[in-house]
């Protein structure tokens, strides 16, 4: 369990990078705008046709008795907004990752120079376009998974007791990892690491996992927060990955070394076409 709080320092210790480094921070600010309006204008037309696509999809509700049909229809229509909601927040860091593509690269390479002992920092030999494509690919096969467990984690919460209470903590936790995947993806990608291998990676390690992932997951709830902690969050999984990696970080970081107790894994095998 130790591994939660050490996950939980790597978010905060991101947070205080970009703020000791206002410039990168300011320029971070501009892939999560963007990403925001579409996905505000996205959830407003949720809200709008909602209850009209529940009621579509309800047609044998129709002779149903006043309160049960608009009980019913009620309920899935907040549980469709939360999946709409659940879906937004797993998917928003892949969106802006693959908008801010350019300028998170360059902000994971910066905290990869500023940290390590002979102030060096891994570089993809693929040109930018590659990058790019590998990096949508692979988020939409995150994505895809998330969906996935989106789609059991909305069936599941039909179950009476267990839909309103463990649900939705399970819920936060598949949605913590898949940020943590998104998010580490930066430094991992830099490094040739192919998404198989950085599942294996992060799997191994799962507790430090949802201690960065899950309470990064909860801010993003809060309206505007995600677009304010996103730099924050891209600089902590990149001394997040050097942890998993087993590579020593030197004094550029906060508490001037890796943080101790927490173990080291070794590389995954690399490959430079993500396959």
């Amino acid at each position: 369990m130790r591994d939660l709080g050490v996950g939980f320092r790597y978010l905060l210790k991101g947070q205080r990078w970009v703020a000791r480094h206002g410039k990168q921070y300011g320029f971070g600010l501009l892939p999560g705008l963007i990403t925001l309006v579409l996905y505000v204008a996205a959830l407003v037309g949720l809200v709008i046709g909602g209850p009209g696509f529940v009621g579509w999809a309800t047609p044998f509700a129709e002779d149903w008795s006043s309160p049960w049909l608009g009980l019913f229809r009620g309920l899935l229509t907040v549980l469709l907004f939360a999946l709409g909601l659940l879906l937004s927040v797993i998917t928003f860091t892949a969106v802006t990752l693959l908008i801010g593509q350019p300028f998170y690269e360059s902000l994971s390479e910066k905290v990869d120079r500023d940290v390590s002992p002979d102030g060096t920092a891994p570089e993809s030999d693929l040109p930018l376009w590659r990058e790019l494509w590998i990096s949508g690919r692979d988020s939409l096969r995150i994505v895809v998974r998330a969906l996935l467990w989106a789609v059991l984690l909305f069936a599941l919460g039909f179950v009476p007791f267990v839909g309103q209470t463990v649900v939705p903590v399970i819920g936060f936790m598949v949605t913590g990892f898949f940020l943590t995947e998104e998010l580490t993806a930066v430094a991992l990608q830099r490094r040739g690491i192919e998404l198989r291998a950085r599942l294996a990676l992060l799997r191994s390690r799962k507790t430090l996992v949802w201690g960065f992932g899950t309470p990064l997951g909860l801010a993003f709830l809060v309206p505007f927060v995600a677009v304010f902690l996103m730099p924050g969050a891209v600089a902590g999984a990149t001394l997040m990955a050097r942890d998993l990696l087993g590579e020593e970080t030197g004094g550029g970081d906060d508490d001037g070394a890796e943080t101790p107790g927490a173990p080291s894994q070794p590389a995954p095998s690399i490959s430079r076409d993500g396959h």
